[in-house]
């Protein structure tokens, strides 16, 4: 069985000053650290991945263990590009809702989103011990996931403008071609999504910017945020990726996680 070592997950430095003093812990995790084999070499959490279930079990269980916290309090939801939100607390039982944001405010839980060059978005406030991952793919976000995830923690008391935020890795509009009809869909739906599109050097098609959409969608909303600055597609030592993964043909791809969490003890659920 392949070891690459520990976990040792990139951070924000927003988070971690806003954080400094509490016991909120974050990390945007790469595929450094875990056991998976071949096109799956590394950290690959994804449940819903071909890889051999007994190695993303073990790379889920180091992500916990990264926490010092039992793998039974991990709680990622099943994706689907929504922007449905779902909320953890003291009651969770493992279960996996279709949902593209968890929200909690229960300490010893892991919040958690899976990416592959969607957006990964951590958010915390702090001072009211609310905490979120969201999951921000293209279509997500223009639905309103990260609105959705924001307005879900003020029902638990955080204050948007309390709340700060990072972008993590994903994929860089460099290497994001869209065709006219991905095009057509963003503005539509608002003119201003037209400077998100660059022309690209095939005829008809654009690069397009996920990562400072996403980037204002949350500063709209009134919330402090920044982007991690690393790019999915562009990394492939560190990070897995959907659409380097098609280029190439392959067969499927693995997923990192993005996690963060109120580790002060508390709650002790039961397993995924």
């Amino acid at each position: 069985m392949l070891d690459l070592g520990r976990p040792e997950p990139i951070t924000s430095h927003l988070l971690d000053e806003s954080c400094a003093g509490t016991a909120i812990r974050h990390g945007f995790f790469t595929r450094q650290g875990g056991v998976s084999e071949g096109i799956y070499k590394g950290l690959n959490v994804g449940l819903g991945s071909q890889d051999v279930r007994g190695h993303v079990t073990e790379n889920r269980s180091r992500i916990c263990n990264w926490f010092e916290l039992p793998t039974d309090n991990l709680a990622t939801p099943h994706q689907v590009h929504s922007a449905d939100v779902f909320v953890v607390d003291e009651a969770y039982d493992g279960e996996r809702p279709k949902a593209d944001a968890v929200v909690s405010a229960t300490p010893g839980i892991i919040v958690g989103v899976l990416t592959a060059d969607c957006g990964p978005v951590l958010l915390a406030d702090p001072q009211a011990g609310v905490v979120a991952a969201a999951h921000a793919g293209w279509r997500g976000a223009l639905d309103g996931i990260i609105e959705n995830t924001i307005c879900t923690m003020e029902r638990f008391g955080a204050d948007r403008g309390r709340i700060a935020a990072c972008l993590g890795p994903s994929i860089s509009g460099e290497n994001y071609e869209v065709g006219p009809e991905f095009v057509d869909r963003f503005v539509e739906k608002d003119q201003r999504h037209a400077t998100y599109f660059i022309p690209s050097t095939r005829e008809n098609h654009r690069l397009f910017n996920l990562q400072n959409y996403i980037l204002d969608r949350l500063v709209e909303s009134g919330v402090t945020a920044h982007y991690s600055g690393h790019c999915t597609y562009a990394d492939e030592t560190r990070f897995y990726s959907y659409r380097r993964t098609t280029h190439r043909n392959e067969p499927d791809y693995g997923r990192q996680i993005s996690a963060i969490s109120i580790v002060d003890g508390g709650y002790r659920g039961s397993a995924l």
